[in-house]
């Protein structure tokens, strides 16, 4: 396969999923959008974790809750559980990599908190111990995953919420929950900010 056939293919497969997911995941969006706005509306906060890609989407959704996503507010009480080095490596060295959230949650989360949980299998054990951890400490739980939802889909909980991209792939999965990051920001802006248009009835 030449390399313009495997770039248009990459474009090909990613509107496919996106496509796909559009028809299934619009009202499990709007759903986990509304469990996060009544998080940070009644004083809670969004913990988020993940590893590697996923990772970095977790830090992603962190910034755009703590800095801003497009809409000039105040910043929004988030934190992500993958950035501190120091902390990871020494649960990791002293406990297991398993525990590298789920010690953190302990410590951090609270009841009213949320934990945006991401895994492209599902299967990630320290991810799912994070779930376990949020469930420990009366906080609710939005699994952004892919395949069959794996371990994660699992442990969730009644008033949990999963969005789950329909697809095999990790890179499609990926970028699906890149969207699905910038729907939630947007609309939990939209809902704690947007100034209300003039009556006219």
């Amino acid at each position: 396969m030449s390399a313009t056939d495997s770039i248009r293919r990459h474009f090909e497969e990613s509107m496919a999923v996106k496509q796909a997911s559009l028809a299934m995941l619009v009202s499990p969006i709007a759903g986990a959008a509304g469990l996060l706005t009544a998080t940070l509306r009644n004083g809670g906060k969004i913990l988020s974790c993940g590893n590697g890609g996923s990772a970095g989407d977790a830090q992603h959704f962190s910034a755009e809750l703590l800095n801003r996503f497009e809409m000039e507010r105040p910043g929004l009480a988030a934190i992500a559980l993958s950035t501190d080095t120091s902390t990871l490596t020494s649960i990791a060295n002293d406990y297991s990599y398993e525990q590298v959230f789920s010690k953190q949650l302990r410590a951090l989360g609270r009841g009213g908190d949320a934990l945006l949980a991401i895994s492209t299998s599902g299967n990630s054990a320290n991810v799912v111990a994070a779930a376990e951890a949020a469930h420990e400490c009366g906080m609710r739980v939005i699994a952004l995953t892919g395949r069959d939802g794996g371990r994660l889909a699992g442990v969730l909980r009644e008033g949990d919420m999963e969005i789950r991209v329909p697809a095999q792939r990790t890179a499609r999965i990926q970028e699906v929950h890149l969207v699905v990051i910038h729907c939630l920001c947007d609309a939990i802006d939209q809902a704690l900010f947007a100034t209300p248009g003039p009556d006219r009835s």
